[in-house]
Order: structure tokens, then sequence, then C-alpha cells
């Protein structure tokens, strides 16, 4: 009786986990709130975090290397797009928003080489070290950027489990075609995987001990 008691504990444990995890699927563009995966490309494990730095499914996402069965929405540059997961942001930790320029297409784009510059962070709130935990995140657009096809990359990096418990990175891509766009070309650029390193403070760090400050791992944020 005991053995079975604790396996239904663990099952039940894993399925609360299980449950905890979500996925960005869907954006929202000039107020249009659109089907999940309609521009957004679709993974192929569920809503399972990546957790292998080295791993190119940190890119886009597991099964998401290119996005042939994936459209791409028009989007004015300087405008917002909004980035929906399925369900609210459950783990603890810091959002990021990367943009990369397509050479050709978005849809062909695999998001390989130092390619991408970050133009979000949402980090704790101090003192308290909360976190911004919600379904819907507004990324504004760079109005600079010049006009062309993108990929747009948001990702949760999940530091709930204290290290060295591995962090994990909920990621998603969206593909959108800049309109009304600048010429500046924004940087620093990096590759992703490559700009996080397991010795990175943010990635490393306990958010339950002397929790007073918070380095979000990544390049800065680019700017107009």
């Amino acid at each position: 009786m005991k053995c079975i008691t604790t396996s239904a504990a663990i099952l039940a444990l894993a399925s609360q986990q299980v449950s905890a995890h979500y996925i960005f699927q869907s954006v929202t563009v000039a107020g249009t709130k659109n089907a999940p995966y309609t521009y957004v490309r679709k993974n192929t494990n569920g809503n399972s975090p990546v957790t292998d730095l080295t791993s190119p499914d940190l890119t886009c996402n597991a099964g998401a290397e290119t996005g042939s069965n994936t459209s791409t929405v028009s989007l004015a540059a300087g405008s917002t797009l909004a980035f929906s997961s399925d369900t609210a942001v459950y783990h603890n930790g810091p959002v990021s928003v990367y943009m990369a320029r397509a050479p050709t297409t978005a849809a062909t784009f695999d998001g390989s080489g130092n390619v991408w510059f970050k133009i979000l962070d949402i980090g704790p709130n101090f003192p308290g070290g909360t976190w911004d935990l919600k379904q819907t995140y507004d990324i504004p657009i760079p109005a600079c950027i010049p006009s062309g096809e993108y990929l747009i990359r948001i990702q949760s990096m999940a530091i709930h489990n204290p290290y060295p418990a591995l962090p994990q990175f909920y990621v998603s891509c969206a593909q959108v075609a800049i309109t009304g766009g600048g010429s500046k070309d924004l940087g620093p650029k990096v590759a992703i995987p490559g700009a996080f390193k397991a010795t990175d403070p943010g990635y490393t760090a306990n958010i339950y001990t002397n929790f007073t400050s918070y380095t979000i791992p990544g390049p800065e944020v680019a700017s107009c």
C-alpha cells in the first residue's frame, strides 16, 4: 500500500509539473488576435521547455527550424505586436524578445548565425523580486529597423528551480514582414544558441536567497 501511495504521489506531482508548463502560440497584430500557429511556428515538443544551451531547438523550439506551414503577417515598424501563450506564464524568470532579419523569406529562415538582436527585456521588480507573469506580452517594434521579413522570438527563461537545476527555456518564433521601416542596423547581434552561458549570473541566480538584484542573460536591448 505504501508503494502504491508513493507512486500515486509521484504521478500527481508529474502531472502538476506538466500542467504548469506553457507555450507561446499566437500573436495579436493591429488589434486582431490570430488563431494559434497562424503566424507562430508550431513546435513538436508540446509545452515542454528546452534546457540544452547548445541545442538548435533553443532558436525557435523543437521542430520549428523553418516555417513552411506558417504564414507571415504584415507588421508596421513602430507598431506593437502582442505575443500570447496558451495559459499564463507560470514560472518565475525573465521574458526577453529578439528579432532577426531573414536573408530572403521568414518562412525559409532557420535563424542561424549572429543575426539576433534583443528588443525587449522584462525582469523582476525590486524591492521584492516579483515577476511580471501573464498570458500576453506587448512588444513594441523598433521604428528604425529596415523593412523586410523577420523572425520575432519570445523567450521565457524559467529559473524557479535553483541552480544547479537547469533553467527552462520556453521559446516561440513568429514570422513577420516589416513595412514602413527605417534604415538602422540594430545590434549587438548574437547567435542563438550561443548567446547564453552556464556561467551567466542570470542563469545561475537563486531567486529565493538574498535576491536583491538580477542581470538578464543575453545582449543589451537594442535602441534606435
